[in-house]
């Protein structure tokens, strides 16, 4: 008997909760949606937020901003990156990466990754001896995590300031220690896809007291630094206020709203994503054809999306495979692609950074394929999209392969 077609939307996410909306609705009507405008003696909910998450992060520092993006960009600026500076960063990430680089003036420079989707350690070293980079954006790509212990080791040795980008990673874990807690800085990511929803917004957390104001200052604070839920001192400001530019990334407080209920239950949503993100490896794991990376021990990561590679799949066999997929409702995405197609794209598409050489990196890229995994699915749903792309396999590949 056929599968029946799957017809969910791998574009939907959970509903606001409640508690949020109601919250958010009490904003509203407050007309109190700026962060600085509250009350005497009120605590505005991006305050609030702020100081919730850094206690659950683990961290002295929280500012909430408009985007990721922007904590990347401020994250980079407040720990003194200066235009035509190099950074390095991962080869395989999204474009926001090479982005916030090029937007505070400097260059990026690309490492290698490793068939399980991490960094190169080798060619971060050798990335960083021949290009006299001093500063490192270390992309959590998909979710994945380096030994962060033998990166953190590498840093060190190398004068590396790290900035962790973990849109893909909040509440990932590498031998019970956050992710976003191993460098100087971590950038985290609340756009819709994320692991916390309000459409856009961000945090930046930091233990460092000077890095944290510079940030502040840069996120545009009007000098009303005292009304952040998780600042450094009001001493700290001293000086850095005037020597700091405004750059407005503010969070607001309606979005501040809507993620503080969902915070509260991010713990319970990990487990629920793991749940279906192991379903799904489990089965593709189980074809020959399939490489599912490889999850160590130390890392306790968050499934939100899937990634499986077919290593040596050709550009027609590709077409074939997602031509069947796209038929019976299962939508993924391939990172292989000639030009950039809604939000996957690879550094050949990124013609602003200059052409660099990653053989390593496209011959991976070429037979990787990602889906995202949200919290609407079902676990019947996630058997039901294993199936067929297990079947989508069988299907483009001769029997030795499938």
């Amino acid at each position: 008997m056929a599968r029946p077609r799957f017809t969910g939307s791998f574009t939907q996410q959970l509903p606001i909760p409640e508690e949020g909306i109601a919250a958010a609705v009490a904003v509203m009507r407050s007309g109190r949606l700026h962060r600085y405008n509250t009350g005497v003696g009120e605590e505005s909910e991006t305050m609030a937020l702020e100081r919730e998450y850094a206690s659950w992060q683990g961290a002295r520092f929280c500012l909430a901003l408009a985007s990721g993006g922007q904590a990347m960009q401020i994250a980079l600026r407040a720990a003194g990156v200066k235009a035509g500076d190099a950074v390095l960063t991962n080869a395989f990430t999204l474009a926001p990466v090479p982005g916030a680089i090029s937007g505070v003036g400097a260059k990026p420079v690309l490492v290698e990754i490793t068939e399980n989707l991490v960094i190169d350690l080798a060619d971060l070293e050798a990335k960083a001896k021949l290009s006299g980079a001093r500063y490192l954006l270390l992309s959590h790509m998909r979710g994945h995590l380096c030994d962060m212990e033998a990166l953190a080791a590498l840093a060190a040795e190398l004068h590396l300031t790290v900035i962790e980008d973990c849109a893909h990673t909040m509440g990932a874990t590498w031998n019970g220690r956050r992710s976003g807690s191993f460098g100087h800085a971590g950038c985290f990511s609340t756009q819709t896809y994320k692991h916390l929803n309000s459409g856009e917004g961000g945090f930046l957390t930091s233990d460092d007291a000077e890095f944290m104001a510079r940030a502040t200052i840069l996120s545009g604070s009007y000098m009303l630094y005292e009304r952040h839920g998780a600042g450094p001192d009001v001493a700290t400001y001293s000086d850095i206020r005037l020597d700091t530019p405004n750059m407005s990334a503010r969070m607001d407080n309606l979005r501040a709203a809507l993620l503080r209920p969902q915070l509260r239950a991010i713990e319970a949503d990990i487990d629920a994503w793991n749940a279906r993100h192991d379903l799904v490896a489990e089965k593709l794991a189980a074809s020959p054809a399939i490489h599912v990376p490889h999850r160590p021990a130390a890392e306790h990561y968050v499934g939100s999306s899937i990634q499986f590679l077919i290593p040596g799949i050709s550009s027609e066999a590709t077409r074939k495979l997602m031509a069947y997929l796209a038929d019976v409702g299962v939508e993924v995405k391939w990172f292989g692609a000639n030009l950039p197609v809604g939000f996957t794209s690879d550094h050949h598409s990124w013609r602003y950074i200059g052409q660099q050489k990653l053989p390593r990196t496209d011959e991976i890229l070429a037979g990787l394929f990602d889906m995202r995994l949200p919290l609407t699915f079902s676990l019947d749903d996630c058997a039901l999209i294993a199936d067929h792309i297990l079947d989508a396999v069988a299907v483009v590949f001769p029997e030795d392969r499938a």
